[in-house]
């Protein structure tokens, strides 16, 4: 191991005992905010114990927020997540994923697939970028475990996790498919200010189809393939990988089995295919008949989680293969089903407390409507280091940039992209949406995140720049 491997795994120990679970967090944060809405925000002329009475009970009822920003926003994004993965799993994809390895001859040729790959997946649904890169990783590793040839695995599994420093600027993004929705900035900023001051929604086309976005996300796919090409180049960590434990395979039905009955439905794939397309049918004819401010507005959260699922169930066949997908793929929800509502109970009292109108004057005070997209990419990659998920960072720090751009007169599908942007990057070097791709690669952080951290060194450069320019 090299001296600077030995630093890394250092730096990396240290960094893991310093920061706990991610839903330890959101529970400190909770405390946290809480103590400082006490001292910041409290009326003179109301007792401490009534004051914290009054924001506990907002937290409580931020909980079950039953808004269109509340848990109808986490069940769209846990929702995003599972049918990603589901389609990630289908025999479709998975030959694709053979198809592609069969050119992965070394370390060099299989990062500059492996993230090109990995980066258009995942600007299409994050969910699926995320967990098609770390299959296609997987099977890379047993291909060349079972060749007994030398790879460097690390930097192959932080290829495909690259997909998560490129997904908010992509079709799922959760700021920018949320600001889409008609109505949601508006009832997002309920409580902070005059509602008629916000605009109904931002437009696809201003943010996620805007000249600047696609600037970025075309240097992304240049600069990132091209980068790790250069770091397998000089990296000397090639080793041989030891056999995996079990082959990472789709689970075909039972053709043996013998159906009766209604099951036969379960099992059919002309029902299953027709049912996807019909729900596929569904999608299309709402984007047609779609009317609204912005040609493209139909591309929310909403539309791709249906088309996802006309997909899902076209592509597996039938209502089995779905379902057996589906068991696999559940597990990746537990965070956001748990976290989530401790964001929105976070949100609530920074609203009734009026933090966020002090967080908001804070940046005011020092921002310019020019500076104002750097300090918000900037307070949102730290954010994400305590709210590591895109949508409830959105839901918790969305207020803040909203006002904030709203008092200095700035642009807020600027704004917004800022925020993605911060979100994005500091995913590579925050582990929390590592985990489910070091499960299929059975990867350890710390053989990822020296690689990730280079990685987050290039994207501070091009979303930076295009921030300033």
């Amino acid at each position: 191991m090299s001296a600077n491997t030995s630093n890394s795994n250092k730096a990396i120990e240290i960094f893991k005992k310093i920061l706990p679970s991610p839903f330890t967090i959101a529970i400190l944060l909770s405390f946290f905010t809480l103590l400082l809405a006490m001292i910041i925000t409290k009326p003179d002329d109301t007792t401490t114990g009534k004051y914290f009475v009054y924001l506990v009970s907002s937290w409580e009822a931020g909980l079950w927020d039953s808004s269109g920003g509340g848990l109808y926003f986490a069940f769209q994004m846990m929702l995003i997540l599972v049918l990603g993965h589901i389609l990630a799993l289908t025999p479709f994809v998975n030959k694709i994923i053979q198809a592609l390895i069969n050119y992965c001859k070394d370390t060099k040729s299989s990062v500059v697939i492996v993230s090109f790959t990995a980066i258009i997946v995942g600007l299409i649904n994050w969910g699926m970028g995320l967990i098609f890169g770390a299959i296609i990783a997987r099977k890379i590793g047993e291909k060349f475990a079972k060749e007994q040839k030398k790879i460097n695995y690390g930097l192959v599994g932080a290829a495909a996790y690259v997909t998560m420093m490129v997904w908010h600027g992509g079709l799922s993004g959760s700021a920018t498919t949320k600001s889409m929705e008609i109505g949601s900035i508006q009832e997002m900023m309920q409580n902070v200010g005059s509602v008629e001051a916000f605009p109904e929604s931002i437009p696809f086309e201003a943010t996620i189809g805007s000249n600047m976005n696609i600037i970025v996300i075309l240097l992304c796919l240049l600069c990132i393939p091209l980068f790790l090409f250069f770091l397998a180049n000089k990296t000397k960590n090639a080793e041989k990988i030891p056999a995996f434990k079990e082959k990472l395979q789709y689970k075909e039905e039972n053709k043996k089995f013998i159906k009766k009955g209604a099951e036969r439905l379960d099992y059919s794939a002309f029902f299953g295919i027709t049912l996807g397309v019909f729900i596929l049918f569904i999608g299309l004819y709402q984007a047609y008949t779609y009317q609204g401010a912005s040609s493209l507005g139909f591309i929310n959260l909403n539309f791709i989680n249906l088309m996802f699922l006309g997909l899902g169930i076209c592509l597996h066949k039938s209502i089995f293969n779905f379902s057996v997908a589906l068991q696999e793929a559940i597990g990746d929800v537990s965070g956001i089903l748990i976290q989530f509502p401790f964001y929105f109970g976070i949100l609530a009292i920074m609203k009734n407390s009026g933090l966020i109108i002090v967080f908001s004057d804070a940046i005011t005070a020092v921002a310019t409507e020019k500076t104002l997209p750097i300090f918000t990419f900037l307070s949102a990659g730290l954010v994400n280091f305590f709210v590591p998920s895109g949508g409830g960072q959105w839901a918790v720090q969305g207020p803040i940039i909203l006002e904030t751009t709203s008092e200095l007169g700035g642009d807020y599908a600027k704004s917004i992209l800022a925020m993605a942007y911060g979100d994005q990057l500091t995913n590579m070097i925050q582990p929390f949406w590592a985990l489910p791709l070091l499960g299929i690669t059975e990867l350890k952080p710390q053989e990822l995140l020296p690689y990730t951290f280079l990685l987050f060194l290039v994207g501070l450069f091009i979303f930076g720049l295009a921030l300033l320019i």
